[in-house]
């Protein structure tokens, strides 16, 4: 009888936590805590060096130096890519541009063995990121109208309160379920999980490490796992800069093609 009254405690215990725990997240709807994401200070202006690190199923590491950067102006976020190292990919660059209005991302990728910029289609946009984790739609900035969001629950991330958030794309997609861990009142993600048609856990993106820089939250270390190929690949932010001095004309595929700025 002791164990039994001891079981009921424990349960009762858990489930006002739980119940606690709901409670709490119910403060935000799942759109809103997704418009807060979407919408969080990120800077007008940003350039970066990143290392992206690809390790295939047999352990094997593969390392690419590029440089990044990013303009927020006017309802549209230009995002620009160059490729440093190694020789393979010397010189290739990518450019994404996304749209608050809604409209679809349009994006393109400079192929410097054929001279000449590519459109990247949008039946393409889960296609693999340069042989990486990454997905192209990885690469732009998803629109939180293209999911219905809802809030789960909370957890508690490396110290930090999340909300976390299960979106439903309301079109056809590879990736139709997400899990996304959002840092309350900050309004970044530490922890994304993108689930399968089937059900099944396709990837996982981890944050490893964030800052503080100019008082914008930076993720300077995250890493996509594919539990299906056993493929991950880290990406590296260092050297990260803000509001500088960058133009419309920087964005374009002419630029694409003559390389990044000195």
């Amino acid at each position: 009888m002791k164990n039994h009254k001891q079981h009921r405690r424990i349960f009762l215990v858990l489930a006002l936590v739980l119940g606690m725990s709901a409670l709490f997240a119910a403060d935000y709807s799942g759109e809103q805590v997704m418009w807060e994401v979407y919408n969080r200070d990120s800077g007008d202006t940003m350039r970066a060096n990143l290392i992206m690190t690809l390790t295939n199923a047999r352990g094997s590491v593969r390392e690419r130096s590029i440089v990044q950067y990013r303009m927020d102006k006017e309802g549209v976020e230009s995002k620009l890519m160059f490729f440093l190292s190694p020789n393979d990919v010397r010189n290739t660059s990518f450019l994404s541009l996304s749209y608050e209005d809604g409209r679809s991302d349009a994006q393109y990728i400079y192929l410097p063995a054929l001279k000449r910029v590519k459109r990247i289609a949008s039946d393409s946009k889960n296609d693999s990121f340069m042989g990486s984790d990454f997905t192209y739609d990885d690469m732009g900035s998803r629109h939180p109208d293209l999911d219905t969001h809802t809030v789960l629950r909370k957890e508690l991330i490396q110290e930090k309160s999340t909300l976390v958030v299960e979106s439903i794309a309301k079109g056809d997609e590879d990736y139709p379920r997400t899990l996304s861990w959002v840092v309350e009142g900050e309004w970044f993600g530490l922890k994304k999980e993108f689930y399968r048609q089937d059900g099944t856990l396709g990837r996982t993106l981890s944050i490893e490490a964030f800052e503080e820089v100019d008082g914008i939250y930076v993720i300077t270390d995250m890493i996509m796992k594919d539990w299906e190929k056993q493929t991950s690949t880290r990406i590296q932010m260092k050297e990260v800069a803000f509001n500088l001095d960058f133009d419309d004309n920087f964005f374009t595929e002419r630029q694409m093609k003559i390389g990044p700025r000195g």
